[in-house]
């Protein structure tokens, strides 16, 4: 039966076509934007995970950040105890000098001096973002013996792990303002002394730096400045602990700059592989779409015109 009312013919190639054109829309929106699930209505279960995931990338991004910041400051804490290792070793050698009987202690002590002062201008100096690990003050409200890095980020069945890595900077301290417990402004007496003294005090200290100008070469002066060499030699060995443990601290957060930077790249792969359009089969798809959307045109158009042949039977 040929009617004019209902063409299936003409149904059927719109039909087509309209299925067609919009496959068509989401092959160039695909070539476009370069994802196969751009948002939740392409595939909500992708999206959400896709999300998640760059937001978690986006947080290991800043622990990658804040690791480069812990090894800047590390590296600071750790150049500044080996130059004060090298300023200590030259005071040593001086005070070994200075056991020979006869010579000049007071002028033995004026390069101590300098070279004490010295030691107080580099831990003063070893500081990067307001964070000093040799020179502090145990006193202030706002002191942690120990210093925390961010090293990692990780989610577990929804609950999240910030991960850090703590370096003790109460073994590490050069000067404590607050009761001299550093390495160099520790209070130690001679024997036969019985003074207070330290390596090289401070002057907001109350006990000063040792002076070895007045010792004679009377058995028991030579006592204390060997008692003096001894306690400059500990404090050598307790500065090259310090440092083996900040160099050990600076080794851990660069593996873990490493690893970081691994993760993200692995945690984008990953979501590439959820998310991204393959172009290759998109361009394929894309050329024969459109000549499919071409021939739908051409069929819409041949059923549309078979209703003209039915004005032939009312000539």
């Amino acid at each position: 039966m040929s009617s004019i009312n209902t063409n299936v013919a003409a149904m059927t190639a719109l039909q087509t076509l309209t299925q067609t054109n919009k496959a068509l829309t989401e092959t160039q929106n695909r070539i476009s934007t370069g994802y196969r699930v751009a948002d939740a209505s392409d595939n909500a279960a992708y999206w959400s995970i896709a999300t998640t995931m760059r937001s978690d990338n986006a947080a290991l991004s800043t622990v990658q950040d804040a690791l480069g910041l812990g090894a800047a400051t590390v590296d600071v804490a750790y150049t500044g105890i080996d130059s004060a290792i090298k300023v200590v070793d030259q005071i040593k050698s001086k005070l070994v000098a200075a056991r020979q009987p006869g010579v000049d202690r007071a002028k033995i002590q004026s390069e101590i001096t300098e070279l004490q002062s010295q030691l107080r201008g580099i831990a003063d100096s070893a500081s990067f973002s307001g964070e000093n690990w040799l020179s502090v003050d145990s006193g202030a409200a706002t002191y942690n013996a120990t210093k925390s890095v961010v090293s990692s980020f990780s989610r577990s069945g929804g609950a999240v792990t910030i991960g850090t890595i703590d370096i003790d900077v109460g073994s590490t301290k050069l000067f404590d303002a607050d009761d001299q417990s550093g390495i160099l402004d520790t209070l130690n007496s001679t024997t036969n002394g019985a003074v207070d003294y330290s390596i090289a005090g401070l002057s907001t200290n109350p006990a000063p730096a040792f002076d070895i100008s007045a010792l004679t070469d009377t058995d028991a002066d030579l006592e204390d400045l060997e008692e003096i060499i001894g306690v400059v030699d500990a404090a050598i060995s307790s500065m090259t602990d310090s440092a083996t443990s900040l160099g050990a601290a600076k080794a851990r957060i660069g593996i873990q700059q490493d690893f970081v930077k691994s993760m993200m790249d692995a945690v984008s792969r990953g979501v590439g592989q959820l998310v991204d359009a393959d172009m290759n089969e998109e361009s394929t798809k894309l050329a024969a779409l459109q000549v499919k959307q071409q021939l739908g045109v051409q069929a819409l158009g041949i059923a549309n015109s078979t209703s003209q042949t039915i004005l032939s039977l009312f000539r």
